[in-house]
């Protein structure tokens, strides 16, 4: 998925169409947790048919490689777009009347807007996911901290 997301960066549209369906795909286990939980962690009434601790963790472990997947290839995609707007800025700075290099800037510094906004985006999907895991999985499985 990671590989798709970086192909996916070097083209405004490309990245708005493909990057962001891809995102969307890789946010299943963000999307679905409500239902992942529900169907993993189970009632009092069922706790001793289903080991609640080791399949807290196992969701927890998936959940978190999800999210720091998606947040490599956001940020990469950020890394790359910001080093191209860069170069771009210095060639405008050689030729600031070339209106061809100025739309390709502000085209890149768009996309760049764009996958920023991502990573907030990404912020509030993880924030949800751990708030809901933690409410359900708390007595069950502590994470580890974070450092």
């Amino acid at each position: 998925m990671l590989s798709k997301i970086k192909t996916c960066c070097n083209s405004a549209q490309l990245f708005n169409l493909l990057s962001l369906e891809v995102l969307k795909v890789m946010r299943n286990i963000d999307d679905r947790i409500v239902h992942a939980l529900n169907t993993t962690v189970p009632t009092v009434s069922f706790s001793g048919k289903v080991d609640a601790t080791q399949t807290c963790k196992e969701l927890y472990e998936s959940m978190m490689d999800a999210h720091l997947t998606r947040d490599k290839a956001i940020k990469s995609c950020i890394a790359q777009s910001s080093e191209e707007v860069a170069q771009l800025r210095k060639q405008r700075a050689k030729d600031s009347e070339n209106l061809a290099l100025i739309k390709l800037l502000r085209k890149e510094q768009t996309k760049l807007k764009l996958m920023q906004s991502e990573l907030n985006v990404e912020e509030v999907v993880n924030d949800r996911s751990l708030k809901l895991f933690s409410e359900r999985c708390r007595i069950h499985y502590t994470p580890p901290k974070v450092k």
